[in-house]
């Protein structure tokens, strides 16, 4: 295409759901996401949960030959235009890292877990872009295969997130595991949902709503059923159609007993688990009636892949929010990002950093003081659990990891063991990453008015030489990059000081 028509930005984002594996491939152009394609699979990795939480070989082979089928729709994107993420049943599992290793060698692309909330939060953005305009409040609920994500909000933000451990494979196994359909099961499968609702049913409720959506597989083949049994309009759910749905689910009284027009077969076995979790959202929040529309975590996926790194940076946005809240110095703040991001330009020849790690030396400067509102008292460790236990809005949970890595990097004994813990993809970058932090809190440690910029970086490896200006007009300065010379001396690492 010509300069005056740029060619669109392709994008591709993958949900590695506890029910389905979802890919969804589109061209970003004149602001729109025009789709290339989608696909879906059943993977049920929810259902090779065992009782201690770990995936069985049989699900992970499984979810293995389902990227296999995926990896060739992601070849030639670039790793900034390619966002893949796990959700409940791998946020469950406890052996989760051993196939998200084999999954990234076969696709090319890291796997992130996301938390529940940024879960909700992703599909609400996903729904709210593929609704007409509706003036008011939505109501969105998303039944997956683990858990169930219930939404407020209004056109594209957000105003309640929550994420519920009730979803259609892991009711399936808990109340119908031997395949029987009996009214008891199917109660117990209503009241334990409605508990899991009963935290949030009142303010929800308090908060309100004009418009309830539903954006999940299972509620698309409810739909789909009601439409074909002539309960409810196409694309929506009926209060009485799911009470006549009910009653011919009972009548069916085995699993594989379950043949219905408009459902698919493959979905049949975890068909009666997702329209019990339903019949208790109907009733928890006195619903009459629920529209499906198509929306969901994939697409909520893409658009915020578009927003990275830009000025609707949700993970800016969070992060701000974080500061705010804990009354973080924002002087001192700033000081330390100016002087992260001017030694982090001096060795750029020598340690090549990618737009996104810059970020995060940026984000961790601002931060890097948030412990102090739990305690002076290793408030670098404060402010490294605030950030890795805090819901952040854009953040997958190895990212608020990194973060909060760097945070509890930047002052004192050099935390050889969290190193460790990140990936091993990753160590050698936010080792990197972590020096140039501490070395520009130790250049700021009195607080000036303004950031310490007459100083010099070179890197030689992974040696750092440190030149400075006027050093002898500067002892307590001085004495304190003698300090942080010992301090990385001891964990391995080579730090000249050269006045």
């Amino acid at each position: 295409m010509s300069s005056r028509h740029p060619a669109p930005r392709r994008l591709a984002a993958i949900d590695l759901g506890s029910n389905s594996f979802h890919l969804l491939v589109a061209n970003h152009y004149a602001g729109q996401l025009q789709v290339v394609a989608k696909l879906g699979e059943k993977v049920q990795l929810a259902a090779g949960l065992d009782a201690e939480e770990y995936l069985d070989d049989a699900a992970s082979e499984r979810a293995l030959a389902c990227l296999e089928r995926f990896a060739p729709y992601l070849s030639g994107l670039d790793a900034g235009d390619v966002r893949i993420v796990g959700t409940n049943a791998l946020r469950a599992a406890y052996n989760r890292q051993t196939l998200i290793d084999r999954a990234e060698a076969l696709i090319g692309h890291p796997i992130e877990i996301i938390a529940g909330r940024e879960e909700a939060r992703l599909v609400y953005l996903g729904a709210a872009h593929a609704l007409a305009e509706v003036h008011g409040r939505r109501l969105i609920v998303d039944i997956g295969g683990g858990s169930t994500e219930l939404i407020i909000g209004e056109r594209f933000e957000p105003l309640a997130l929550e994420s519920l451990h009730m979803g259609c494979v892991a009711y399936t196994r808990r109340f119908f595991a031997d395949g029987a359909i009996t009214e008891r099961r199917f109660r117990d499968a209503e009241l334990a949902a409605r508990s899991e609702l009963a935290n949030i049913r009142r303010p929800y409720q308090e908060l309100g709503w004009q418009d309830p959506v539903g954006s999940s597989g299972t509620i698309k083949a409810i739909a789909a059923v009601q439409a074909a049994s002539g309960d409810a309009p196409e694309g929506m759910i009926t209060r009485q159609g799911l009470q006549n749905l009910r009653s011919r689910l009972l009548k069916c009284k085995k699993l594989d007993k379950v043949v219905m027009e408009g459902l698919k077969s493959d979905r049949a076995r975890v068909f009666p688990a997702g329209v019990a979790i339903l019949c208790a959202i109907f009733e928890a929040f006195e619903l009459e009636r629920m529209r499906y529309s198509d929306g969901a975590l994939r697409e909520g996926v893409l658009y915020d892949l578009l927003g990275r790194n830009t000025a609707e940076d949700s993970r800016a946005s969070a992060l701000l929010t974080l500061r705010r809240r804990f009354d973080v110095d924002t002087r001192q703040a700033n000081n330390v990002r100016a002087t992260a991001v001017q030694l982090c330009e001096h060795v750029a020849d020598i340690w090549p950093l990618s737009q996104e790690q810059r970020q995060f030396l940026a984000w961790a400067a601002e931060l890097h003081e948030v412990g102090l509102a739990v305690s002076h008292s290793q408030f670098h460790r404060h402010g490294a659990y605030l950030l890795e236990n805090s819901d952040l809005a854009g953040f997958s949970r190895p990212e608020q990891q990194s973060l909060a890595f760097l945070v509890r990097a930047h002052r004192r004994k050099f935390p050889a063991k969290e190193l460790d813990a990140l990936p091993a993809a990753t160590r050698s970058t936010y080792a990197r990453l972590a020096r140039l932090l501490r070395l520009a809190v130790a250049l700021n440690h009195s607080r000036p008015e303004a950031p310490v910029l007459d100083v010099r970086l070179q890197a030689d490896g992974e040696t750092l030489y440190v030149y400075l200006d006027q050093a002898s007009d500067r002892p307590l300065l001085m004495a304190d990059l003698d300090q942080e010379a010992r301090y990385q001396r001891n964990a391995g690492f080579s730090l000249v000081i050269d006045a």
